[in-house]
């Protein structure tokens, strides 16, 4: 199948906005790759320094017979569940690097915070900047530079996105990422969401909900909802980064050890070939392409709008918003995992998982097939699943339609990511689990400057009163929320109040500078407002009562004022009794310098340019 032009025109025009500075990354990469090897280069001090450690005969391997050495960077805590597993992760890729005359070393470790702890509390002020924390980490771990080649070991929110980066800055040398696999099913998400909204209204305790998210987040491995998380490990495949088929295999399973000794046998075979496939050119226009390609048909996480934009400036490229809503308009949706559906990340493995989208996207042209991967058999091998004995198989047919669908016969035509415009700057929406007759939301404004001040309103009933007061119509504003007022925080806490408004019958959006994640689900939700207010963006002209007007169909987001008076408006100052002026931080001081350089969210919330 030909390329569709639509992602032909997207790709070219990315190529060509970023001729220059892929141009001066892969001319940096080539510069390190031509090096002489680490133990070869280094000083005799260093080389000691760096395998002291090392058991006798390996320092001989690695030194003398300048066999390979494969950086381990880990992103190892029990404190995450999908990252618990991790634990035994280096004794087995160094286990496996033996067996095959090589050696590895922990080249050291990566925080990795859980955003599902920290949600709606002053800790999540430093989730997003995280992501760039692990970035410096991961160099800090490889700029030993004695490796050969480079493992990942993370999944999870910003986790993925900043070894990305970091491995990026270290685009010479070959790296594969090794994911860990999602928990079992437990609750379902589905009524998870339903006791939540439950007692969003008071009618069930704190007993009860503790009760229902336990019964959900229950046991080691990756939360089984379809958020960022998943949607790494579903961008990971799409980008040929993993063993194929690694993402969604249980922890346990028999598989899960013997695709993790995979990732092994599959750095050192891009080593020791000598094939040139250093991550640095593996990760190219098309490459990012297809990564938003993939993003879009399975409905994923709207951070990766901000997140890839970042992983793609790491490797020279530049892409924005206008490419993700050209994209969205031709790839169709083919998956309904929750929250834009009732399925999870294992009913959609069951269904056919990740190597059904790819084969579904390639077969349609809407995925580039010319890409570069770990695998000497290119991204096609990704559309095969592992099996017993590890051996991969054809997926086939959809197993299961109302969770995957043919590219002929998809969900919607459109991968249901919508860029908004107006007067109010520009932000995105995703309408792919929005209902239809909500896509256009008319109605006054109600500005909140936190979003525990928008809980209070909802709890006291002024949201209800306020949307009943505007014929039924509502539109919450939460501003300064940006990555430079607070580090961008997700404000999930307010689905459920927000959802259960909806339920009554009111019309109701969100519109926000700050993040909703892919668990924005059925509201209708423009986020990421870029400029944000706290940077002089127009939210900080908006007033209480103005009528705004968000239409995901045209595309538009509208406060509708007369020009003269809008541009006539002084912004509002950021509240003095902020949160961030309060007395619990939660070590967000320590965050300040990161917010002052980052940029908007749609050059990648960037603390490093």
């Amino acid at each position: 199948m030909p390329l569709n032009p639509a992602v032909d025109r997207v790709t070219e025009r990315i190529r060509e906005r970023s001729a220059g500075t892929r141009a001066d990354y892969l001319r940096r990469v080539d510069e390190m790759a031509a090096r002489d090897r680490g133990s070869d280069r280094l000083g005799c001090a260093n080389v000691a320094h760096a395998f002291a450690a090392l058991p006798e005969n390996e320092k001989l391997k690695v030194v003398v017979e300048r066999v390979p050495n494969i950086g381990i960077v880990t992103a190892y805590n029990d404190m995450l569940s999908a990252h618990a597993t991790y634990a035994s992760y280096p004794a087995l890729l160094k286990d496996e690097a033996r067996r095959h005359g090589a050696t590895a070393q922990v080249a050291g470790g990566v925080p990795a915070m859980c955003d599902g702890v920290t949600q709606g509390t002053p800790a999540m002020d430093l989730s997003l900047f995280s992501r760039d924390v692990i970035a410096m980490g991961t160099a800090v771990s490889l700029s030993h530079d004695v490796f050969d080649g480079a493992l990942m070991l993370g999944i999870c929110d910003k986790i993925v996105p900043g070894l990305l980066i970091g491995a990026l800055h270290f685009g010479h040398l070959p790296t594969v990422f090794v994911p860990g696999g999602p928990m079992t099913s437990g609750l379902s998400n589905a009524e998870k969401a339903k006791v939540r909204e439950l007692a969003a209204q008071g009618k069930v305790g704190r007993a009860e909900l503790l009760e229902s998210e336990q019964k959900a987040y229950h046991s080691a491995g990756t939360c089984t909802f379809y958020g960022t998380a998943n949607s790494n490990q579903m961008l990971m495949e799409a980008m040929g980064l993993h063993v194929p088929g690694a993402a969604f295999v249980n922890p346990g399973n028999e598989l899960r050890e013997e695709l993790t000794r995979e990732a092994m046998r599959t750095v050192l075979g891009i080593v020791k070939a000598r094939r040139f496939t250093p991550i640095g050119r593996q990760v190219d226009e098309r490459c990012i392409v297809n990564a938003m390609a993939a993003l879009l048909a399975t409905g994923g996480s709207t951070n990766h709008l901000i997140h890839w934009v970042a992983v793609a400036r790491s490797a020279g490229i530049r892409i924005d918003w206008n490419d993700f809503a050209e994209l969205s308009a031709v790839v169709p949706l083919l998956a309904r995992v929750y929250p834009n559906g009732q399925a999870d990340v294992n009913a959609f493995q069951a269904a056919g998982g990740p190597g059904y989208v790819i084969r579904e996207l390639l077969d349609a042209g809407l995925m580039h097939e010319d890409v570069l991967t770990v695998r000497e058999g290119g991204i096609r091998e990704f559309t095969r699943e592992p099996a017993e004995g590890l051996k991969w198989r054809d997926i086939g047919v959809s197993r299961d339609e109302s969770v995957v669908r043919p590219a002929t016969a998809p969900f919607s035509a459109t991968g249901g990511l919508k860029l908004l415009t107006g007067n109010l700057g520009r932000s995105v929406i995703k309408i792919s689990s929005v209902p239809d007759d909500r896509h256009l939301i008319e109605g006054p404004a109600r500005i909140f400057d936190t979003q525990e001040a928008l809980q209070k309103a909802f709890q006291s009933g002024e949201l209800e009163k306020a949307a009943r007061d505007g014929g039924g119509s509502l539109i919450c504003v939460v501003r300064w929320q940006g990555p430079q007022a607070n580090g961008m925080p997700e404000l999930h806490k307010l689905t459920p109040p927000l959802a259960v408004l909806q339920g009554k019958g009111l019309r109701v959006a969100l519109v926000t500078d700050g993040r909703m994640s892919g668990a924005s689900g059925k509201v209708p939700a423009a986020i990421h407002i870029t400029p944000e207010a706290m940077a002089g963006g127009p939210l900080a002209l908006l007033r209480d009562g103005d009528v705004v007007r968000l239409d995901a169909e045209q595309g538009q987001l509208q406060a509708l004022v007369p020009h003269e008076e809008w541009i006539r408006r002084e912004p509002a100052r950021v509240p003095g009794a902020q949160r961030a002026e309060s007395g619990v931080k939660l070590g967000r001081e320590l965050f300040a310098m990161m917010r002052r350089n980052a940029t908007e969210a749609e050059q990648g919330a960037c603390t490093w340019l």
